[in-house]
């Protein structure tokens, strides 16, 4: 696989896991101001005074939403020094994975009235798409 799309990989996964950090400072009063930027964002504000319930909901999905990013990252960067046949099926399985993401996360979205979430899945799942095809990694 390309530097360039070894760095998109790369790029990607880092984007996620700050994504993570922005949610995760949901959990506390003093660094709550990105995440409720976020959320009116996608058009569902917080309310000013967060109970503790959704501060631990908010900020456990951030330290999630981090964690899978930096998994991939690790994943990402394991794959690129494995031999291209050996890689193929392994990125086969993350864009299954990927996908199954996808689709739960913004079916919950859609449902719960919160579809610009959706809308911000979709590009991320797009801008994984992209170097997945582009790099030809799942050919082997």
């Amino acid at each position: 696989m390309s530097k360039h799309w070894q760095n998109w990989f790369s790029a990607w996964a880092i984007f996620v896991a700050l994504f993570g950090l922005v949610l995760a400072g949901g959990a506390f009063d003093a660094t709550d101001g990105l995440t409720s930027a976020l959320f009116s964002l996608f058009g569902n504000p917080l309310p000013t005074d967060i109970d503790s319930h959704h501060r631990f909901a908010i900020g456990l999905m951030g330290a999630v939403t981090m964690g899978w990013g930096l998994t991939y990252w690790g994943a990402f960067k394991a794959l690129f020094a494995l031999p291209p046949a050996t890689a193929a099926p392994i990125w086969r399985y993350l864009l299954g994975v990927t996908l199954v993401w996808y689709v739960i996360d913004s079916a919950i979205s859609i449902a719960t009235g919160i579809w610009m979430n959706a809308v911000s899945n979709t590009i991320v799942i797009v801008l994984f798409l992209i170097p997945l095809f582009k790099s030809g990694a799942m050919k082997g």
